[in-house]
C-alpha cells in the first residue's frame, strides 16, 4: 500500500508523485497538485474507491506547469491553453527552458512556501521585549501605530518578533514607529485585495477547496510581496540616479 492508501499497481499516488516532483519544485504541495487538476491541467485517472493514479505522462504534465510557472511566469491559462495544443496534435509540449539566474535564487525575493503555515509560537510580552531588544514604550507606539497586534489572549507570535526586531534596526537610522504608518496601510490594502480573490474558494464546499484556497493564498502572497520589493527597487534606484 502506498501512503495515500492505495496499491500502486495502477499508477502513482499523489503522494508518490510529490516525492518525484520535490527535488525539482521544492514549494509543490499536495493542495498544489489538487489545484493544478480542478483546473484542468492534469487529468489523472481514479480507482472505484475515488483515488488518483497518474502516469508517467500525468507526472510530465505537472512537470511543465510548475517550470512554466516558476521560470516563465506564465499564467495558468496560457499553461493549459499550451498543454491542450499539445494534445491535439498529439506531441508533448516543449518543456520550458530554466534560466540560469532566477528571481528566487539572485534576489532572495519570497516563495510560496515561506507562507505556509507554521507550528504556533506564543511569546508574552516579557519574551518579546527580551528577544527584540525594544523597551515598553516601543511596544506600545508599535501597537498604537498597528504594526504589531497580540492575540485574543495577549501572546504575541514570532512576526510579530520580527517586526519588532525590523523597527528596532530601523530606528538606527533616525526613522520612527509613527513613520511606520504607511506601511501598514500599504499591507492592509494588499491583504484586502487577496481576500477579495480567495473568499469564494474558501466557501466552496467540496473536501480540496481550502487546500485550494490555502495554496492561492501562499502563492499570490509571494506575488504580492515581490512585486513591492521590485517596486521599491525601482524607486530606490531614480532616487540614486536623481
Amino acid at each position: 500500500m502506498t501512503a495515500a492508501g492505495r496499491p500502486q499497481r495502477g499508477g502513482l499516488s499523489i503522494g508518490a508523485v510529490l516525492t518525484q516532483l520535490r527535488p525539482e519544485f521544492p514549494d509543490v504541495t499536495i493542495s498544489k497538485i489538487r489545484f493544478l487538476e480542478s483546473e484542468g491541467l492534469v487529468r489523472p485517472a481514479r480507482t472505484p474507491s475515488g483515488y488518483r493514479q497518474f502516469s508517467p505522462v500525468d507526472v510530465e504534465r505537472l512537470r511543465f506547469v510548475l517550470a512554466a510557472q516558476r521560470d516563465r511566469y506564465l499564467p495558468l491559462k496560457v499553461i493549459k491553453e499550451q498543454l491542450d495544443a499539445a494534445d491535439r496534435t498529439e506531441e508533448p509540449a516543449a518543456q520550458p527552458a530554466r534560466p540560469a539566474r532566477t528571481l528566487a535564487s539572485v534576489d532572495g525575493l519570497p516563495r510560496a512556501v515561506h507562507f505556509a503555515a507554521t507550528a504556533e509560537v506564543r511569546l508574552t510580552r516579557e519574551e518579546l521585549l527580551a528577544d527584540s531588544g525594544i523597551d515598553l514604550a516601543m511596544l506600545g507606539e508599535l501597537e498604537q501605530y498597528g504594526l504589531i497586534r497580540p492575540g485574543a489572549a495577549g501572546f504575541y507570535d514570532p512576526d510579530a518578533l520580527l517586526v519588532a526586531r525590523t523597527v528596532r534596526a530601523m530606528t538606527e537610522f533616525g526613522i520612527e514607529p509613527r513613520h511606520l504608518r504607511a506601511f501598514r496601510a500599504s499591507a492592509d490594502r494588499e491583504v484586502g485585495l487577496l481576500e477579495q480573490i480567495v473568499t469564494p474558494l474558501y466557501r466552496q464546499r467540496d473536501r480540496d477547496a481550502r487546500g485550494r484556497a490555502d495554496e492561492v493564498v501562499r502563492e499570490l502572497a509571494a506575488l504580492s510581496v515581490t512585486l513591492h520589493t521590485l517596486l521599491v527597487k525601482a524607486g530606490l534606484r531614480n532616487v540614486a540616479g536623481s
